[in-house]
């Protein structure tokens, strides 16, 4: 849909316009950093020390079943049975009851070990180690680029705005705007040529920039070009039944 003609700037229409980052883009971010390097932190510690003690316990169960118990057996039908006893209590192992056999069940649960754990592979382990770095890095990166945009703005002045990296778009020179998401998400698209050139495009953030939507509408009062808006769909009007003739 065409925008309507511009009208003539009023003196309030002229001051500059100053939007700074908001508090809201600093705590997501912040947030989504912090979120990272938790996950990196977690993603280490299962590398270094959850996965390698998790492989050495499922070692640990395997020996018990194929050789510990065994030896139980082979020791009471050679009637060893009271010396196997005394040296498994002496290497504080478990010697079961009544003649019974010990239980790995019972020996995890006494030591608070997992009762079934997982025997992880050096490719599983090494995994752990990339999906920290990945996370942290990653976590650097939006560290980075937080403190790259505390001192960004979005200015409009008179007759152009300044988007946060610094170029001057006149608003003369825009030609196309797109606002369908601004209900709902804040965002802004403005399509422009500056000195004839390629066509470019602008963002217009509200939710990154706290007052944006006095630079949109110091926009949309300026151009004269196409605007595309969400536009509400007609309420569907139901028709009576016809009645029927008696």
């Amino acid at each position: 849909m065409e925008s309507p003609s511009p009208a003539s700037p009023t003196p309030a229409s002229t001051t500059p316009i100053v939007c700074h980052v908001t508090r809201w883009y600093f705590r997501r971010m912040g947030m989504l950093a912090g979120l990272l390097l938790v996950f990196g932190l977690l993603f280490l510690y299962d590398g270094v020390r959850g996965y390698p003690q998790s492989v050495a316990l499922a070692q640990k169960k395997a020996w018990f079943t194929t050789e510990f118990l065994p030896s139980f057996d082979t020791a009471k039908k050679e009637g060893r049975l009271e010396q196997w006893i005394g040296d498994a209590k002496a290497k504080g192992l478990p010697t079961g009851t009544d003649g019974e056999p010990p239980r790995w069940v019972s020996y995890a649960a006494q030591n608070g070990w997992a009762e079934d754990p997982k025997l992880y592979s050096d490719r599983e382990i090494a995994e752990q180690f990339w999906f920290a770095y990945g996370c942290m890095t990653g976590a650097v990166i939006v560290g980075i680029i937080l403190l790259l945009n505390r001192r960004k703005v979005l200015r409009g002045e008179a007759d152009h705005w300044v988007t946060h990296e610094g170029v001057a778009i006149p608003y003369a020179d825009v030609f196309r705007v797109d606002k369908r998401k601004w209900e709902h998400k804040g965002l802004a698209y403005a399509w422009y040529r500056l000195n004839g050139g390629a066509e470019k495009r602008a963002v217009i953030d509200d939710l990154k920039f706290g007052g944006a939507d006095q630079i949109l509408e110091r926009l949309l009062s300026r151009f004269s070009g196409e605007l595309i808006e969400k536009i509400s769909e007609p309420e569907s009007v139901e028709t009576p039944p016809a009645e029927t003739p008696q």
